[in-house]
C-alpha cells in the first residue's frame, strides 16, 4: 500500500522550506523530498548579502540549515531522496522515490533550477579536472593561477569577483560587447584589477593534457577567427535550466521548461498542484522571491485542501 500524505513538497531550497514552514504551522504535516542537493543552490553559495534580516550577510548553507530547522520545529518530515516518477493525472496524486510509493492530496513543486553547460565534449571530459560550474565549491583549488569565467549576467560577475580571492587573474569571456549584469555588479568587476574582459568570444574547446585544463580555444563572434587563452581553470556561469524533467507532459511549461502558474497564485495547470521558487520563475530567481512564493504556495495548498474538506 502506498504511503498517503495530505501534502507533499518536492524540493528543498528557500521555496520548499518556506512552503513546509507555512504548511506545518497550518497542521498539514507536510512530507518534503529534499532531492539530490538538500538546500538547493544556496548550499553552493558563499555569502548571501541580500536576504532581509541578515545585516552582516549569512553563509548560504547556514541560511538553508536555519530554514530547515524552522520547518522541522513545526512538524515537517524530510525524505533525503529525489522523486523519480509522478502521476498527476488523477487525485490522489502518485509519486515514487527510490522504489517507495506515495500518494498525496496536494503537491507543491519547488525543484529549482540547475546550472547550464556549454555542451561541448571537452567540457565534460575535464569536469572536476579544472572545469566547474560552481565557483564557491571549487574556487579554493585555483590559488595563484589564471582562470576564465564564461557568461555576462550577474552570476558570471559574482563568480568572477569571488574567484579573484584565489586566482592571480580572472578572464571574463563574453559573446557580446556589453554585459547583461546589474550596474552595481558591473562596476565592482570593472574596478577589480584582477578581472580582464574578453569580448565577442565564444568558448569552442577546453584544452588540456588529459589530467588538467591548460587553456581554452576561443572563437570570435565577429569574424570567426580562433585563438588560445592560457588558463588552468574554467568556470561556467551561463544561466540555469529548471528541474522539471519528471513533470514533462503532465504540467504546462514554457519553451525552456519553467512551470506555468496562474499568477498571482502558484496554481499550475493541474488543480491541486502548486509551484514555487526558481522552477516557475525565469525572471527574478532570488532567495527572497523563492521564499515568498513558497509561502504563497503553502497558503494556496491549504485553501485548496480546505475546499476539498481535508484539514
Amino acid at each position: 500500500m502506498p504511503q498517503h500524505e495530505k501534502l507533499v513538497i518536492v524540493g528543498s531550497g528557500p521555496a520548499g522550506y518556506t512552503a513546509a514552514l507555512y504548511a506545518a504551522r497550518a497542521n498539514l504535516a507536510p512530507l518534503l523530498f529534499e532531492g539530490m542537493q538538500p538546500g538547493g543552490q544556496l548550499t553552493i553559495t558563499t555569502e548571501v548579502e541580500n536576504y532581509p534580516g541578515f545585516a552582516e550577510g549569512v553563509m548560504g548553507p547556514e541560511l538553508m540549515e536555519r530554514m530547515k530547522a524552522q520547518a522541522e520545529r513545526f512538524g515537517t518530515r524530510f525524505v533525503p531522496a529525489e522523486v523519480t516518477r509522478v502521476d498527476l493525472s488523477t487525485r490522489p496524486f502518485q509519486l515514487w522515490s527510490e522504489g517507495e510509493h506515495y500518494t498525496a492530496d496536494a503537491v507543491i513543486i519547488a525543484t529549482g533550477a540547475s546550472a547550464k553547460w556549454l555542451g561541448i565534449p571537452s567540457e565534460k571530459a575535464y569536469q572536476g579536472k579544472g572545469v566547474s560550474a560552481c565557483a564557491t565549491c571549487d574556487g579554493f583549488f585555483f590559488r595563484g593561477v589564471d582562470i576564465a569565467v564564461v557568461g555576462g549576467g550577474d552570476t558570471a560577475l559574482e563568480e568572477a569577483t569571488f574567484l579573484t580571492k584565489y586566482a592571480s587573474k580572472v578572464y571574463l569571456v563574453h559573446r557580446r560587447g556589453e554585459l547583461r549584469a546589474s550596474k552595481v555588479m558591473q562596476e565592482r568587476a570593472r574596478k577589480n584589477p584582477k578581472i580582464e574582459f574578453v569580448w565577442h568570444a565564444a568558448v569552442e574547446e577546453v584544452l588540456g593534457d588529459g589530467k588538467t585544463v591548460t587553456g581554452l580555444r576561443l572563437k570570435s563572434t565577429k569574424d570567426g577567427s580562433t585563438r588560445e587563452l592560457k588558463v588552468q581553470g574554467f568556470f561556467l556561469a551561463i544561466g540555469h535550466e529548471p528541474n522539471t524533467g519528471v513533470f514533462k507532459g503532465q504540467l504546462d511549461m514554457n519553451e525552456v521548461g519553467y512551470l506555468n502558474v496562474k499568477a498571482p497564485s502558484t496554481r499550475t495547470s493541474r488543480e491541486g498542484v502548486f509551484a514555487a521558487g526558481d522552477v516557475a520563475d525565469p525572471n527574478y530567481r532570488q532567495a527572497v522571491t523563492a521564499a515568498g512564493s513558497g509561502c504563497a504556495a503553502a497558503i494556496d495548498a491549504e485553501r485548496f485542501l480546505g475546499e476539498q474538506g481535508i484539514h
